[in-house]
């Protein structure tokens, strides 16, 4: 009989006579010495014997299971690892600097790991069966996850993680990284600072919202701030915000509170920015009039692939919001809004590059006119295991908006600067 066996038989035991209240009741030191008490009885009682190593670990995996994530709470407290992923008891994956590797911790059946589903939907007030089989929530600590159970899902539970990181990462980390120049930061910083309403492109997990984090730090803190976001990720350090969280309908299908509701009542609160974690439906038109009337600095991410691919995606969820609206008027929406539209990628080694800041510069006919401050140049002979290449420019234009707005704060010469020096 293996250990997984042992502790599968170990488990049903104790399962058996615990009381459900009183294991929420106890600290976690009494609760310790309790269930040691009970697997010592256990083992004592085995019919081989049972190593004492095997014992603590035994005590471990229930602690976890009882007021943890069971097999999964290992990996939510490894701080190098960002993305939990699991696809069925037997199939756990974890992401770790960009890699997405195969976890050798497992789940002792379906049962178990539906328990644990079933238990963190508990927690953040919301329930998961068959009636309601798909969850989106937030843990404690901040991070998000989804739940989706059989039968949606055909291979068993799936539980899918993003962490919530407790360390603020700003732009000279990101420096560090490599995920950008000295140069574009120091573009960046002036946006901020200098009020240029900002777009953050890129797919599932680019850094679309670490970069968000990073920028917002030039924001002053004599400015009224609201944020909104589905699953609250951002840490503004400024003294003056509001944060609003979106909310599902509950089982009777009433009160969900979508980003649109919370974009659309933003604007009576008298926001100097908005910032909304991410665009994905029709909110997106509110967000594009709050920049057109005296918003200026307000940012969001949205999922796109390039900065083309950025303008085609609003005009998309714009669509959404059934305004009836021309493409050539949602183009001008955009154009008198948007100022930067920043790209951020996950390149094939798992690094995470700033690939391209471009302008929005104006219309031509029907085409939105963007002009490229900066962009990733790979090399053309490199390694499969590693990305290399170079942060390039071809300059700024004197009509510039950022050229505009760093003149008006101040900053001109410190702008040039970035450009001269590459």
């Amino acid at each position: 009989m293996n250990n997984k066996s042992i502790y599968l038989d170990f488990r049903n035991k104790i399962f058996e006579v615990l009381d459900a209240q009183a294991v929420a009741n106890m600290k976690k030191p009494e609760l310790e010495a309790q269930v040691q008490k009970a697997i010592e009885i256990l083992a004592n009682n085995y019919s081989r014997p049972i190593p004492g190593v095997v014992r603590n670990s035994l005590v471990k995996n229930l602690i976890d299971e009882l007021v943890g994530l069971g097999p999964l709470q290992p990996l939510i407290e490894d701080d190098s690892i960002s993305d939990i992923m699991v696809n069925g008891c037997n199939h756990i994956f974890f992401e770790r600097h960009g890699k997405v590797h195969q976890s050798d911790v497992s789940f002792v059946n379906e049962e178990q790991l539906l328990e644990i589903a079933q238990r963190i939907a508990f927690r953040v007030g919301r329930r998961i069966d068959e009636s309601s089989p798909m969850v989106d929530a937030r843990l404690e600590d901040g991070s998000r996850v989804n739940i989706v159970i059989p039968p949606i899902t055909l291979d068993g539970t799936s539980i899918s993680i993003r962490k919530f990181k407790e360390s603020k990462i700003g732009l000279e980390e990101l420096i560090g990284f490599g995920a950008i120049s000295p140069e574009m930061a120091r573009v960046l910083m002036i946006a901020a600072r200098c009020r240029l309403n900002i777009l953050i492109s890129g797919g599932t997990g680019s850094g679309k919202t670490t970069l968000l984090n990073a920028m917002s730090q030039y924001i002053s803190e004599d400015e009224r701030i609201i944020t909104i976001e589905d699953a609250a990720e951002l840490k503004l350090q400024q003294p003056h915000v509001v944060r609003m969280e979106t909310r599902p309908a509950s089982t009777e299908n009433t009160g969900a509170v979508s980003q649109r509701d919370l974009v659309i009542n933003s604007l009576r609160m008298r926001p100097d920015r908005i910032i909304v974690g991410e665009c994905r439906g029709s909110e997106a038109f509110e967000m594009l009039q709050a920049m057109n009337t005296g918003h200026d600095g307000s940012m969001s991410t949205l999922h796109a692939n390039t900065p083309r691919d950025a303008i085609a995606r609003i005009e998309s969820m714009v669509m959404m919001a059934n305004l009836n609206l021309p493409v050539e008027a949602i183009r001008r929406t955009i154009v008198s809004a948007a100022h930067l539209i920043i790209q951020v990628n996950r390149l094939r080694d798992g690094s995470r590059k700033i690939t391209s800041i471009s302008e929005v510069i104006g219309l031509e006919g029907d085409n939105v006119v963007m002009e490229e401050l900066f962009r990733f140049q790979p090399n053309e002979s490199q390694s499969l295991e590693q990305v290399s290449g170079d942060f390039v420019t071809s300059g700024i234009m004197q009509r510039s908006i950022l050229m505009q707005r760093a003149s008006y704060c101040g900053l001109q010469d410190e702008l040039m600067s970035a450009f001269r020096s590459l």
